[in-house]
């Protein structure tokens, strides 16, 4: 099973966002970040931020997706958000091709190489 956490981050005051993702394949670790476009909010991002990391999973294969972010594991599992119905769908679509998967909502402490990783692509996107 491929494992991924997912994070972003969003500098409210410029509108730039970023995502960072740590990836799991067969025990090897591989760390991912990215700046994102410019987002309306801190939820919009997060959406993106898992749009972004699928795009790195091999397909045909089981995988488990964390985040810390309650809205999107929440609209993932009932394939609905109000004000994010696009994203949800886009994400869907890319996830058809694994057999298995499995949304999980972890606490950031949980997730902080990925929150870590969004925060550098922040901080390299700002200068």
């Amino acid at each position: 099973m491929i494992t991924l956490y997912v994070d972003a981050a969003r500098d409210v005051s410029t509108g730039r966002s970023s995502a960072g993702a740590v990836l799991i394949i067969d025990k090897v670790q591989k760390q991912l970040k990215t700046a994102l476009r410019e987002t309306v909010n801190n939820h919009e991002a997060e959406f993106l931020a898992v749009l972004w990391a699928l795009k790195y999973l091999p397909s045909n294969e089981n995988v488990q997706i964390y985040s810390d972010s309650k809205i999107v594991t929440d609209a993932l599992h009932k394939s609905y958000a109000k004000h994010y119905q696009g994203l949800v769908d886009e994400i869907n679509l890319q996830l058809t091709p694994y057999p298995l998967v499995l949304i999980n909502w972890v606490p950031e402490k949980e997730n902080r190489g990925a929150h870590n990783l969004a925060l550098q692509a922040l901080k390299n996107a700002n200068h």
